[in-house]
């Protein structure tokens, strides 16, 4: 009943709208009652008899309003009405969300009905968490991924990147993560993803048990650029929800990288300047923004972001990577050179760092890890002396330890998408790797 009374409450006493004066690409421009408007305001464009396309304002030239669409241009004319909406738009989430398939605007697309709404509306937008008022991260989260679990463990409320080139498996991760990690619920926001493998992601790499305690927000690759930007948004709306109800909630974005080059898009039809790659300045102001509404919250719920980026040309010093990497509290990346010889996930462990690793790992297990690196670390320094056969077994203690250990850590590092391993249960496996090759020198 309250959220029926704040729906009223926040009709318009009158309808206000201007008129389309021009379209440039994909800008719309706007004359009108440029007071009533505001920067992320909804816009709705009236093409023809029953048709509207919703815009969003983006900015401002002279005395015009310069906006963007939701939907295609199609049927939109010079002096077509464009009625003001809502300032700062926003949705009514609830746990009978979960289960559910949204695009961008919170439309469900599944098939399964309307959605519940909740009595709170949050907006798309929102300022992250005052820092002084945050919690710390919690305790070790068990992510069922042994790889992970063991060499990069991460904490309830961190923020992590996945980091890897196109067709290396980051998908496939990302469900095997949906599916075993240890939280109240998850979000999944699939931005520019391709239409064909929406339904595979579903069905084969999420199915009915991941997905029944998920939310997933879907904007394909041939949506416009403003709806991709959106569904990230949304994402995080999402999760910020779930969290004020007091869940611990798994975040999960592929990629940051689509947004960025969204952002990118906006950027450049408003005139902003290409910098760095063509990416614009507001791409590198709106990642922290976004990247930062995940973590602990101020209550007793929090979000635990994992975050992927599809590094250009398997070049993790790119744009992007280099400013995602500098805003989360850990990366994690999937090398396509493992992937090439079928060991999945393909994660590189000497090159993935978790900022809260001292903090997560028990004590007793931190001399284990460490000695499993430095075996890893041996082996990888002398892995091309090994493989044309110039290394003499017996030169070294060290290296024929690294030899001998590296068929097990390969099958260790392994993991099937329909397999879960516990965290301590990674712990016990990689003693009793170690403890064999200890008996065996």
């Amino acid at each position: 009943m309250r959220g029926l009374f704040e729906a009223v409450e926040e009709t318009p006493e009158r309808e206000v709208y201007g008129r389309v004066v021009g379209v440039r690409g994909l800008l719309v421009e706007v004359a009108g009652p440029l007071g009533m408007m505001a920067i992320g305001g909804r816009v709705s464009i009236e093409a023809g008899p029953g048709g509207a396309t919703a815009c969003e304002v983006v900015g401002f030239q002279g005395d015009r309003a310069l906006l963007m669409p939701f939907a295609p241009l199609e049927g939109v004319r010079r002096g077509c009405r464009a009625v003001v909406g809502q300032p700062s738009p926003g949705v009514r989430p609830s746990r009978g969300w979960l289960g559910r398939v949204v695009d961008a605007m919170g439309t469900p697309i599944d098939g399964k009905g309307p959605l519940k709404e909740g009595p709170a509306l949050y907006p798309y937008r929102t300022p992250p968490p005052p820092a002084h008022a945050r919690k710390r991260v919690g305790a070790p989260l068990d992510l069922g991924v042994r790889a992970l679990n063991t060499f990069v463990t991460c904490c309830a409320g961190q923020r992590m990147g996945i980091f890897a080139g196109s067709g290396v498996g980051k998908s496939v991760l990302l469900a095997m993560l949906a599916r075993n990690t240890a939280c109240d619920a998850a979000v999944i926001g699939l931005i520019g993803e391709r239409g064909r493998e929406v339904q595979e992601f579903l069905q084969d790499d999420l199915g009915e048990a991941g997905l029944a305690r998920s939310i997933v927000v879907v904007a394909t690759s041939d949506e416009p650029a403003l709806k991709r930007r959106q569904a990230a948004y949304l994402t995080l709306t999402l999760a910020e929800a779930l969290r004020d109800e007091g869940a611990d909630v798994l975040c999960m974005m592929d990629s940051v990288t689509r947004f960025a080059m969204a952002q990118r898009e906006i950027g450049l039809s408003t005139g902003e300047p290409p910098t760095t790659k063509g990416y614009t300045p507001t791409v590198f102001a709106e990642l922290p923004r976004l990247l930062e509404r995940a973590g602990p919250g101020v209550g007793e719920g929090s979000i635990t972001g994992i975050f992927t980026v599809l590094v250009d040309g398997d070049d993790h010093n790119e744009p992007v990577a280099d400013a995602v990497r500098g805003i989360l509290d850990g990366h994690i990346v999937m090398e396509r050179a493992i992937a090439e010889r079928g060991r999945y996930p393909a994660i590189n462990i000497l090159k993935s760092v978790s900022r809260t690793m001292p903090k997560a790992t028990p004590e007793e297990r931190r001399p284990l890890i460490a000695r499993a690196r430095r075996a890893m670390a041996t082996y990888s320094d002398m892995e091309e002396l090994i493989r044309l056969g110039a290394y003499r077994p017996g030169s070294s203690p060290e290296v024929d330890e690294a030899i001998a250990l590296n068929g097990p850590f390969e099958r260790f590092l392994a993991q099937g998408k329909e397999e879960a391993t516990r965290l301590g249960e990674g712990y016990a496996q990689l003693d009793s790797i170690l403890s064999v090759g200890e008996t065996g020198r």
